[in-house]
């Protein structure tokens, strides 16, 4: 399973991937915004920064939510690295994009998806991720984990090459729940991440093998 960080803030950015574990980013506005990037040209110049600093791939988000205005759009964020990944919305308009990227050789993220229903048209319409939100679903007393499983019954039944990329993940039993069901990505704050690292035998035993180390 691939794992991504959900953030637009390079110091996490350069950490997950110093880790040693990071295969991709994911951003959005909201993101964005609350690292205090604003203006076109600084957002774009950023997404260039993450791109210098991952391997892997980079989700960038569009504004437009009509057809034209998306592919202007997906088409000046795919000009700005090879590791740009067009961030569409699932949306009408924002399948037809999907479509129209994939007939062109580049590679799109669908987002806020929140159906199986919905990821099957993304999936016919070619898009390289997926994105279902696990956390926002469970929010509303909806089973996130669930949509998973049924997408990846879908996904197998027909082969379809899209990606899974578990989003809005919250927590560390998320991401291991994901691999558990056969999600291909997942994208998840740092703080989601570094916490699998932790467990409290791990601490007790290190502790115990440095004070034997000094006797």
């Amino acid at each position: 399973m691939k794992f991504f960080i959900d953030t637009a803030n390079l110091a996490q950015i350069k950490e997950a991937q110093d880790l040693g574990v990071l295969d991709g980013v994911t951003t959005n506005p909201s993101l964005m915004a609350k690292e205090g990037i604003k203006g076109q040209e600084n957002i774009l110049k950023h997404y260039v920064d993450i791109c210098n600093i991952v391997t892997g791939d980079v989700s960038a988000e569009v504004i437009s939510t009509d057809f034209d205005g998306m592919v202007k759009e997906g088409e000046a964020l795919a000009k700005l690295h090879p590791r740009i990944v067009v961030k569409i919305p699932m949306i009408k308009d924002g399948v037809k994009a999907i479509k129209y990227f994939t007939e062109a050789g580049i590679k799109t993220n669908c987002t806020l998806v929140f159906s199986a229903g919905q990821a099957l048209l993304a999936a016919k319409a070619g898009a390289t991720y997926m994105s279902p939100f696990i956390g926002r679903l469970d929010d509303v007393s909806t089973d996130g984990l669930k949509l998973i499983e049924d997408i990846r019954i879908i996904y197998d039944n027909y082969g379809y090459e899209t990606e899974i990329l578990a989003a809005s993940v919250r927590h560390p039993m998320h991401i291991i729940e994901c691999a558990k069901i056969g999600a291909d990505v997942i994208t998840a704050p740092l703080s989601a991440i570094t916490a699998l690292l932790k467990h409290p035998l791990t601490d007790i035993g290190l502790a115990q093998f440095l004070a034997d180390a000094k006797k």
